[in-house]
């Protein structure tokens, strides 16, 4: 790794066939001394970036290398298989660039990530995982730290096995907190990513049902998410929610500090107090902070990232400057009003998380009817059936006025609605035009309109009919 006057630049050609076990073409006068920045998509690559060739569900990336060197790469890193199958070797000669040529790219995009990290030993490095939460009490530290630390933190969601090395690459000197959020919906991920990222500290939101048809039960989500602990080597610290009922399970074992957060967690938190679609107001160290997020859920998620931030250690008024100023993203507990108030928690969704944001809205003291638009729950396996009816029994007996369902698995929620003799109250399609349709000749100005859904049901989509109405 070294400066250039040219930019940033991650790794020299030189340093990666025995770190990745690589074989280099051209083996000789390299078209570029290195890479300056890493990219699994052809489209987005820039001057000097190692474009990575990873096969995904409905593409291989193999066949994208001569776009990526059109665009800028200055290198490909493929699989040995498939360097004759997509012509690789001529494709490098005619564009005059460099192939790194290994058994398995995704590996290697992983290892390539675990060693640039190790070029920063002086990082604190934070590790988010959970159920639901972990972007919001990501942005929510980083926010809190910001205010005396420089913070790196994973844009969006990128969090996953090709995600967080991604992220790990825009670390640069100057950073002294990194803060990545992990995310797993497979067995063996999370024990991957805390391979790599090897965090000093590492908190667990929760655990609950998300991901459970691949996992195959709740016990089973809990022993996952543990695995952000298995790098501590005696001094890293784990953060664990008061409240869960896999506490003991989940501090069993753990080499390094252990501590909790929550309501009873900190002799510096005195009352919170819900107001609503303004937020809660918390009181912490003397302090009356007026939080601008939604419901309890986003109060737990605060306090993780208080927990956090105690760790680091930052000052209280770091801490109520960052809870008071935050901004929630589009799709997690963002509220927009005009005449009509809309909650857009969309971006996933799971049974635990979409009870919680039904109870916030029905304990909300509102005068105009209230609207819940509900996208299926994806990932639940042979549990889905019971979770979909459980939240069709609970709308049946709400305060809704009107319930808009999306997706074949919310088939037996709207069922259950229909058995209790409340057929009017509820509107089912796998379409999310027709329910955009549907919908929009349905609200009207005054409505309370909930849109939740897990991330593919695209309900996004819902911000024109919805924006629209609202301007009426």
């Amino acid at each position: 790794m070294a400066s250039e006057n040219t930019g940033f630049l991650l790794f020299e050609f030189n340093d990666l066939p025995e770190l990745l076990e690589a074989d280099i073409y051209p083996a000789r006068d390299y078209s570029a001394k290195g890479f300056s920045s890493v990219s699994i998509d052809s489209r987005t690559v820039s001057q000097g970036s190692l474009f990575t060739a990873l096969a995904g569900e409905n593409c291989d990336g193999h066949s994208f290398v001569k776009q990526a060197f059109a665009n800028g790469a200055v290198a490909a890193l493929v699989e040995k298989e498939k360097v004759d199958t997509y012509n690789l070797l001529e494709t490098a000669k005619d564009c005059n660039k460099t192939l790194i040529i290994v058994e398995n790219t995704l590996e290697s995009l992983q290892n390539t990530a675990r060693i640039y990290l190790e070029k920063f030993p002086g990082l604190i490095k934070i590790g988010i995982t959970g159920s639901s939460g972990k972007t919001t009490i990501k942005e929510i530290t980083a926010n809190i730290i910001n205010n005396e630390k420089n913070v790196i933190m994973n844009p969006g969601n990128y969090n996953s096995e090709t995600g967080l090395p991604l992220s790990i690459f825009n670390i640069r000197h100057g950073h002294e907190i990194g803060i990545f959020e992990m995310a797993m919906n497979h067995i063996g991920e999370m024990a991957a990513l805390a391979s790599i990222l090897k965090p000093d500290i590492a908190l667990i939101s929760n655990i609950y049902s998300a991901h459970i048809g691949n996992i195959g039960s709740i016990e089973g989500i809990a022993k996952e998410k543990k695995a952000i602990f298995s790098q501590f080597k005696g001094k890293g610290t784990a953060i664990i929610p008061e409240d869960s009922p896999f506490k003991d399970f989940l501090r069993q074992g753990v080499a390094g500090k252990v501590t909790y957060y929550g309501k009873n967690s900190f002799a510096e938190l005195g009352g919170i107090r819900d107001m609503g679609l303004r937020g809660s107001e918390i009181s912490y160290g003397g302090d009356n902070i007026l939080f601008p997020l939604p419901g309890s859920h986003n109060v737990s998620n605060a306090l993780a990232a208080i927990a956090i931030a105690r760790e680091i250690p930052v000052g209280k008024k770091a801490i109520k400057k960052g809870l008071e100023t935050v901004k929630p993203l589009f799709g997690r507990s963002c509220v927009t009003k005009s005449n009509i108030t809309v909650i857009w928690d969309c971006y996933n969704s799971n049974p635990k998380s979409l009870l919680s944001v039904l109870e916030f809205c029905e304990k909300l003291d509102w005068q105009g009817r209230r609207i819940y638009v509900i996208g299926e729950m994806l990932e639940l396996g042979d549990f889905s059936y019971n979770a979909h009816s459980d939240i069709g029994n609970f709308l049946a007996a709400s305060k809704v006025d009107k319930v808009f369902l999306l997706g074949k698995e919310t088939v037996c929620t709207a069922n259950v609605i229909f058995q209790a003799n409340q057929a009017e109250r509820v509107f089912h399609s796998n379409n999310i035009d027709e329910l955009s349709r549907e919908l929009s000749s349905y609200i009207c100005s005054g409505d309370l309109v909930l849109v939740k859904g897990s991330r593919s049901c695209n309900l996004e989509k819902l911000s024109g009919v919805l924006s629209v109405k609202g301007a009426d």
